[in-house]
């Protein structure tokens, strides 16, 4: 194939993709700066999710449960009452506080208000000024108001810890479109999908070293145990913050100690996306892509089937089959273990496809995004009609959970491929939408069986979240790819347009040391 040459004769990095895959071209030593990066944004991911979901435990041990004026809680009949009951110990806690039922709602979802609304805000922010200072400021000050959270409610109560959570929502904002935007940088293509799942299954590990330890913090800690799970995870959320803004860089064109190989293979597998220069975002494009679409319709059948699966199914159990998983640790955190491990089973299956050969990008994306989502619609169905049996549904849960891992290296990781250059714009978008509909799920699932939780009832409810999984699935079976779209094609872009005339070689060479900001992609080759 003859090579594709610009006006100056010099061959465009876009043509180069391929040698990313030689032999020749891959880096003398395996474990890499690259590498490091992708460890610091797994913990980084770990902890953002011990600090959304640590709230849930503590608040248990806040609440003066005897207290407080309790609804009767409607059961179902249908199902034997033989071992419920065996968490009634819970209901003789004897918290510092007396807030209502509805008012620990608000405490609960003050976090997701804040986090939701800096999605979109952070992601265009990355684009423009990078993202690694916004992901760890970001998290530092998530990590800082964890320390606040006691004092706020001590002294003033429950206004004052919802504006704390908020405040920590906010901070937590950049983690998803700035870990995106810099994997988008630093990992090569065929290495996308186990890097995406390691990274991303921070969030199954975070939850499960947060459920277990928050419990024995509450019951076993300092300051009256409850405050011991910020203060523990406020000290080890700081510490990998200000590791993280002190170790880590940009993009591999901006670290000082990578070694050169491994930079020059970074940048050539990435097709010329080492260059600095990135065009406007062109979003009519982006409104016109059919890829695009496929990711956000499977982002938000994800978000709202995966809601139903780990908050509605406990429900259920505990209403219609009298038995309360949430008593057992082990099983609480079983369905987040599956979920962890296989996500980075099939993150190594998916790279093994492409570097092998056999498989493209467009169909390695969908058939684990098929496991990933499929998996857990045959499951709910499975679920609904499974009656009384409590260890089958145990099962049941614990194997959907585990499937819905491949989505990591089905759509979670797709953005990376279609747009490179603006995978943490898109992620934002994506991940800010899919949030909103992973709140309908509660929603839609109360008004169903508010006051009638029968196994019928319950089967409605899982029945539209399975149908809500096969049709975002389907449709993004459909319509993804896992090819570069042309208009992020750096071939496309319109010449820049300085607004001084740009010095000579040597002149660059010669001031003090410092280079152009913007850099073409033949002087990225050159």
């Amino acid at each position: 194939m003859p090579e594709n040459r610009d006006r100056s004769n010099h061959v465009l990095v876009w043509e180069q993709a391929e040698m990313a895959t030689d032999e020749g071209v891959l880096p003398a030593k395996r474990f890499g700066t690259r590498h490091y990066i992708v460890f610091m944004l797994f913990l980084g991911m770990a902890n953002a999710y011990v600090m959304r979901t640590n709230m849930s435990v503590a608040i248990v041990a806040m609440v003066n449960q005897t207290a407080i004026e309790k609804d009767a809680e409607v059961f179902d009949d249908e199902c034997p009452d033989t071992d419920y009951g065996e968490d009634t110990h819970d209901s003789g806690q004897d918290g510092e506080f007396i807030w209502s039922t509805s008012m620990q709602g608000y405490i609960l979802s003050s976090f997701f208000y804040g986090y939701v609304i800096t999605q979109i805000p952070f992601g265009l922010l990355a684009k423009r000024y990078g993202a690694m200072r916004f992901l760890g400021w970001g998290m530092l000050i998530n990590s800082v108001f964890a320390f606040v959270v006691p004092v706020a409610a001590r002294q003033g109560g429950a206004g004052w810890l919802i504006a704390v959570r908020f405040i920590q929502g906010l901070g937590e904002g950049p983690i998803v479109p700035c870990t995106h935007a810099m994997l988008a940088k630093w990992i090569p293509p065929n290495e996308r999908s186990r890097v995406g799942s390691i990274v991303y299954s921070g969030a199954q590990f975070g939850t499960v070293i947060s459920m277990p330890l928050s419990g024995l913090l509450a019951d076993h800690g300092f300051d009256g145990g409850w405050p011991s799970i910020f203060y523990v995870f406020g000290i080890i959320g700081t510490v990998w913050s200000i590791a993280f803004l002190l170790t880590c860089h940009e993009d591999p064109v901006t670290h000082p100690s990578i070694r050169e190989d491994e930079k020059k293979y970074i940048q050539q597998s990435l097709w010329g996306n080492a260059s600095v220069h990135i065009p406007p975002i062109p979003w009519t494009s982006i409104a016109k892509s059919l890829p695009f679409y496929a990711i956000l319709l499977a982002h938000l059948g994800q978000n709202y089937g995966y809601e139903t699966l780990m908050t509605e199914l406990p429900t259920y159990m505990k209403q219609v089959l009298r038995f309360s998983i949430k008593t057992n640790g082990v099983l609480s955190a079983l369905p987040y273990l599956a979920m962890w491990l296989f996500s980075i089973v099939v993150g190594w299956v998916a790279d093994w496809m492409l570097t092998s050969g056999r498989v493209n990008h467009t169909w390695t994306r969908k058939i684990s995004n098929s496991i990933g989502q499929y998996g857990p619609a045959i499951a709910l169905i499975i679920a609904s009609y499974t009656g009384c049996s409590r260890a089958l549904t145990v099962a049941i849960l614990t194997v959907g959970v585990g499937l819905n891992g491949g989505i990591y290296a089905g759509f979670k990781i797709n953005h990376l491929d279609i747009t490179p250059r603006y995978a943490g714009v898109l992620m934002a978008f994506t991940n800010c939408s899919a949030n909103l509909a992973g709140l309908l799920a509660p929603i839609a699932a109360g008004n169903i069986i508010e006051g009638k939780p029968t196994i019928a009832q319950w089967r409605i409810v899982f029945v539209i979240a399975a149908c809500v999984y096969l049709f975002t699935a389907t449709f993004y079976n459909v319509f993804a790819s896992g090819a570069r779209q042309f208009w992020d094609d750096p071939e496309n872009d319109e010449p820049q347009k300085p607004s001084i005339e740009a010095p000579s070689h040597s002149e660059a060479n010669g001031n003090n040391g410092t280079t152009l900001t913007h850099r073409t992609v033949n002087e990225q080759t050159s």
